[in-house]
C-alpha cells in the first residue's frame, strides 16, 4: 500500500515517516492484502499534535482515523488504533465483501450543496435564483458533483462506519430506489427506505 505522509505547521522527519508508513501498512494488511493507498497528515497547533488518516482500502471503501496528543508518535498511534478499531468492528462485513462475487456498482450522479450556517451573514449571490436573497432560505456557499453508489444496506452501513460519517445516501440494489442510513442518538443505526412504505400500501 502506498502511504503518503505530509505535515502542516510541522516538519515530518524520516524516522516518523517510516514509523507511520510501516505501522499503518501492518494494520491495514490484516484486513486488506492489496489495499490501494493512504494519506497521513500531521498537524501541530500550540503544544498539541493532531493526525488524520484516510486509507483507501478497496474500491469505494475508505477508512478514517484521527488522534491527538502532545507527542507526534502518540497522536499517530491513536489515529492508527481508530483505523484498526473500525476495521475490527466491520470484520464480518469486510469478510463478506471479499467473498462476494464481483458486482458492477452503478452510480447515480447528483449535485451536492454546502449551506452556510444560520449564524453566518448572508452572502450576496450573482444569481437572483440562488438561495439566501432575503427569502429566508439558506445561503449556498459551494456546490459540487457527487456519486451515489448502488449498495446493499449492509454495505452502506459498513462504508458509513469505516469513513466515520453521520449518514450515507445510497441506491438500494434490491429495488434501485434511494435509501439512507444514519447514526441515531441512542447508538443504533437508522435506515430510511421510501420503497418499503410503497410496498405496504
Amino acid at each position: 500500500m502506498n502511504v503518503k505522509v505530509t505535515g502542516r505547521h510541522v516538519e515530518v522527519g524520516p524516522a516518523l515517516r517510516r514509523h507511520a508508513e510501516t505501522a499503518l501498512g501492518e494494520t491495514v494488511s490484516k484486513f486488506f492484502e492489496r489495499a490501494l493507498d493512504a494519506t497521513v497528515t500531521f498537524d501541530k497547533r500550540g503544544h498539541e499534535f493532531t493526525v488524520d488518516i484516510k486509507a483507501h482500502v478497496s474500491r469505494g471503501l475508505h477508512v478514517l482515523g484521527e488522534g491527538r496528543a502532545e507527542d507526534p508518535y502518540a497522536a499517530f498511534n491513536k489515529a492508527s488504533e481508530h483505523v484498526a478499531k473500525r476495521l475490527r468492528r466491520n470484520k464480518r462485513r469486510i469478510r463478506d465483501h471479499h467473498a462476494a462475487p464481483p458486482r458492477e456498482l452503478e452510480t447515480l450522479s447528483a449535485q451536492k450543496y454546502i449551506l452556510a450556517h444560520d449564524e453566518e451573514p448572508e452572502i450576496e449571490q450573482a444569481d437572483a435564483g440562488t438561495a439566501g436573497n432575503g427569502s429566508g432560505e439558506p445561503v449556498v456557499i459551494a456546490d459540487m458533483t457527487t456519486d451515489i453508489a448502488s449498495l446493499t444496506v449492509g454495505e452502506a452501513v459498513m462504508r458509513m462506519d469505516l469513513a466515520d460519517l453521520p449518514a450515507m445516501m445510497f441506491r438500494n440494489v434490491a429495488h434501485g430506489g434511494l435509501n439512507m442510513v444514519y447514526r441515531r442518538a441512542d447508538g443504533h443505526i437508522g435506515w430510511v427506505d421510501p420503497e418499503g412504505v410503497a410496498e405496504t400500501q
